[in-house]
């Protein structure tokens, strides 16, 4: 008798026996069809991917641009000096406040004292002129003078008048910084209106050899701009008198509300930025020119395309998704994109509205 058979071990352990069936080859995961992705039945990623249809949402546009402190260009003028000389006193600093009329600096210009002599000698040559003009109008008018020496003697008149007129032009406009009756060769150039000096552009024992060359700019703060740098792609979103909020980097905790006052027709050719301003009252003078602020425009409601962002996937330098074209089969699209407010993408070009898109497991297609 058997071994196995003696202590009741089963029978196929005995011998050979039959063989055992092999296992069904396992389903692929995907399969590649040209441009289609399909995830045939049985593949365990049917439970990992999750599609949407595309739809619409009323979303409002918060448009954030930097932003900085500028003062009113109406109320801002820089002082230039009328002739050109040696700074010998200079009365004010950078950020001081002055008013109008304050003396703000004094020049030494020998150009003052040549125009006092070119005044002098126009003075002298009409009344010259004015003498001989005099005087042959009564020969010329007993009958014993040419009428042609009378016209001379009318036009060096006149001529001299001209001259006289413009040395006196000249000493009205430096008359507006120097007495005229001190015949010294200082000028005191003073504050043409009340303000700030927010540039400064002169030292002491400095040389102006420019009349159009800037002593310094004053400006009037009451009233400030924040002008805001708004990007080319972005410039649709901002309109005159549209209400704008504004942080400033030195009152984090504050905001401020303000109205669009202009937009620049033109981009900043550097930048491609246009140039927001919203005008504030600024009688504190809490706001400083060249402050660091944050705009924020507010754009109407309107139904956008949108998709969560965990449907989107980078394909080499684009911007992709995968749309479902049949169950369960899917081609890669690139989309175009406008803008992300939270979790979700508006959608400009790439997926129409009602399309089903996949939203979650597409890196396990993203090979």
């Amino acid at each position: 008798m058997l071994l196995s058979a003696a202590i009741g071990l089963p029978s196929f352990m005995s011998g050979p026996g039959p063989a055992r069936a092999a296992d069904p080859p396992a389903a692929p995961a995907l399969v590649h069809d040209h441009d289609r992705i399909v995830v045939p039945e049985g593949s365990p990623y049917r439970k990992r991917l999750f599609v949407e249809a595309a739809a619409t949402q009323q979303l409002q546009r918060a448009l954030e641009v930097p932003a900085t402190v500028e003062a009113d260009p109406a109320l801002t003028v820089k002082v230039l000096p009328p002739l050109s000389g040696r700074i010998v006193d200079l009365k004010v600093s950078l950020g001081d406040h002055v008013s109008q009329g304050q003396a703000i600096a004094v020049i030494e210009s020998p150009d003052l004292a040549q125009a006092y002599d070119d005044d002098a000698k126009a003075q002298s040559a009409l009344e010259l002129t004015k003498k001989a003009y005099d005087r042959q109008r009564g020969v010329t008018g007993i009958g014993a003078g040419a009428d042609k020496d009378l016209e001379t003697a009318r036009d060096a008149y006149n001529q001299a008048n001209a001259e006289y007129q413009r040395t006196q032009a000249r000493l009205k406009t430096i008359g507006q910084f120097v007495d005229l009756k001190d015949k010294s060769r200082l000028l005191t150039i003073r504050a043409p209106m009340s303000g700030d000096v927010t540039e400064l552009d002169i030292a002491r024992r400095g040389y102006i050899n420019d009349p159009t060359q800037s002593l310094m700019t004053i400006s009037q703060l009451d009233t400030v701009w924040v002008t805001a740098n708004v990007p080319e792609k972005d410039i649709g979103v901002v309109k005159k008198g549209e209400q704008a909020t504004i942080k400033f980097a030195a009152y984090p905790t504050e905001t401020f509300q303000g109205n669009v006052q202009f937009v620049s027709a033109v981009l900043e050719p550097d930048t491609r930025r246009s140039k927001v301003r919203i005008a504030f009252a600024n009688p504190s003078g809490r706001f400083k020119p060249n402050m660091f602020a944050t705009a924020t425009f507010m754009r109407a409601e309107i139904p956008q395309l949108v998709l969560p962002t965990s449907a989107l996937l980078m394909n080499n330098d684009n911007t992709t998704v995968f749309v479902e074209v049949a169950p369960w089969t899917f081609v890669r699209r690139t989309v175009e994109l406008e803008y992300q407010t939270g979790d979700a993408v508006t959608i400009v070009n790439g997926v129409a509205l009602g399309e089903r898109v996949l939203i979650k497991g597409g890196v396990l297609l993203n090979d």
